[in-house]
């Protein structure tokens, strides 16, 4: 079922809440926390990694891939390659923000996997990655028969989505965790850095809004799923 309105305005918004978000945590875990980096003696640079490339990487990547069949005027083939491609950049970068947590923890000498958000983000990163690997399987290479394809296809379409909307659920409840645990270190609870955590997390409930109106509005032709 679609909307009875073109994806084109949505998408862009969508574009444009995904430059918002790329800003907001980079502001956030650069300015306020001090930057980036992959070995220091200070640990929380390397923790600052994991915000970033869950956030830009896993979540913002995962919704454009999502919406790129209406999003890019290609054909259906580079749209499907473009589809494939950025979902599996975005997985990578998952695992990569996943690992930068417990290189944190092992680190600081902290426990690993004793929080909800922890527990969830390992389970969605592993349904994302069963995700791709199926979908490369039946509707890129070796591909399955049309009859696989056409059965698979709204599995496929709302499995997705759903990784996708536990994704930025789980974003939510780690910055709500993060902000949690510098206030409690003695971060101002009204000051700039705590609204702009705040605001993160709302900038990525909207982009995840917008990229299900995206999917659910009509695209110029409709989308058919063919092994190349």
């Amino acid at each position: 079922m679609a909307l009875a309105v073109p994806a084109l305005p949505f998408t862009f918004v969508t574009h444009g809440i995904a430059v918002l978000g790329l800003i907001l945590v980079l502001v956030w875990t650069i300015h306020f926390r001090g930057g980036l980096a992959w070995d220091s003696e200070n640990k929380n640079l390397i923790f600052n990694i994991h915000p970033v490339l869950m956030l830009v990487g896993f979540i913002i990547l995962g919704g454009e891939a999502i919406i790129s069949y209406k999003s890019l005027p290609y054909t259906k083939e580079t749209k499907k390659l473009i589809h494939l491609v950025v979902h599996g950049v975005a997985l990578v970068l998952g695992i990569i923000g996943i690992y930068t947590a417990f290189k944190f923890h092992n680190e600081s000498g902290i426990a690993n996997l004793y929080s909800l958000h922890s527990w969830l983000g390992i389970g969605i990163i592993v349904l994302y990655a069963i995700q791709w690997i199926y979908g490369f399987l039946v509707f890129f290479y070796p591909g399955g028969t049309r009859s696989l394809r056409g059965e698979s296809l709204p599995w496929h379409v709302v499995f997705g989505i759903t990784v996708f909307l536990l994704a930025v659920g789980n974003a939510v409840v780690g910055l709500l965790e993060k902000l949690t645990f510098l206030e409690n270190s003695g971060l101002a609870k009204y000051g700039s850095e705590a609204f702009l955590v705040n605001f993160t997390g709302i900038v990525a409930v909207l982009f995840g809004v917008f990229v299900i109106l995206s999917v659910l509005s009509e695209s110029g032709a409709p989308v058919e799923y063919t092994a190349i």
